[in-house]
């Protein structure tokens, strides 16, 4: 019974290493993995392992049912068992047989000192050939035949994988703002995409350096609809209709609306060439970092100034 029970440890063995190797791995799928799907899961498992010990149990009778015939017939008592035979085969060889005879390797004398040519168990030659097998295979599966990929081209087409899913990210992120959620960017990236739409489309009401003409100064402290990103963003995006102001959301993503409008905010404090009167109401308010601050304007680093350009309303 001791041998079988060794077979089983071993081949638990044998399973469990790649699997207590890869436990990051299991336990992200089984994170992944639905109510419904584990139940399932768990379920083949159960009935893996009844299978398992079912045939552990097939393996005892059959040993159990051989040790009483043998036992009731002597001559069968002399024959080797299952076992034994499975082990001369093809894990121990005949290996009194080998050892009998002196097989030495004349060729290989070295002051006297000949060299036995040891005798190689057939497990040992099987997993032998079997290797010059998977290496035959490996070969031409990936040279020969070009159909498995090497490290090169699964470390790139991972880091394809990964810039999709992060592109995918970015849009769904890009999606989600809006009014509710937007905050004021000052980047140099920002500030120039910003700038570079205001003066494509806003310029033409609000003049190059945000002093107004059609529409209002937007360098000012006085705003009709708000003065924080949020009102700005609002306007820019549904406009204005009774104002002449029209709605940009089918010209302009949630990123460059968030764009101009922070460029807009950072025209604050600079000093326009023809400023129109102000309009609207005082805002003075600063929470939050939506107005920067007037000695150092982030629309004078990107070169708006008296005689730069500015975003529409």
């Amino acid at each position: 019974m001791k041998k079988y029970l060794t077979v089983f440890a071993l081949c638990s063995l044998m399973f469990s290493t790649p699997l207590l190797a890869q436990d990051e791995s299991i336990s992200s799928v089984v994170q992944g993995i639905g109510a419904t799907e584990l139940s399932i899961v768990i379920i083949i498992g159960v009935i893996l392992g009844v299978i398992l010990l079912l045939l552990v149990l097939m393996l005892y009778m059959l040993s159990f049912i051989s040790e009483v015939f043998r036992k009731e017939n002597p001559q069968l008592a002399e024959d080797p068992g299952w076992w034994e035979s499975f082990k001369q085969r093809f894990v121990t060889g005949d290996v009194k047989e080998e050892l009998a005879q002196d097989k030495l390797m004349d060729d290989h004398s070295y002051d006297g000192i000949q060299e036995l040519d040891n005798f190689m168990p057939p497990w040992l030659q099987y997993v032998f050939s079997g290797t010059i097998v998977i290496a035959i295979v490996y070969f031409g599966y990936y040279t020969v035949l070009g159909y498995g990929k090497t490290g090169v081209e699964e470390y790139e087409e991972e880091l394809r994988i990964a810039a999709v899913e992060a592109e995918a990210r970015g849009a769904s992120a890009l999606a989600s703002l809006d009014e509710n959620n937007v905050e004021v960017d000052y980047s140099d990236v920002a500030l120039s995409s910003g700038k570079t739409i205001f003066d494509t489309n806003c310029a033409a009401c609000h003049a190059s350096d945000g002093g107004g003409g059609v529409g209002p100064n937007l360098a000012d402290k006085y705003w009709i609809h708000g003065g924080d990103v949020k009102d700005l963003f609002k306007v820019i995006k549904y406009g204005v209709i009774e104002k002449g102001m029209v709605p940009w959301e089918d010209q302009l993503n949630p990123q460059q609306i968030q764009a101009v409008s922070s460029y807009i905010l950072s025209m604050q404090g600079t000093t326009p060439a023809a400023p129109k009167a102000p309009q609207g109401e005082l805002y003075e308010s600063n929470e939050d970092g939506d107005l920067p601050d007037e000695s150092i304007s982030p629309a004078a680093d990107v070169g708006v100034s008296s005689d730069t350009t500015a975003l529409s309303d």
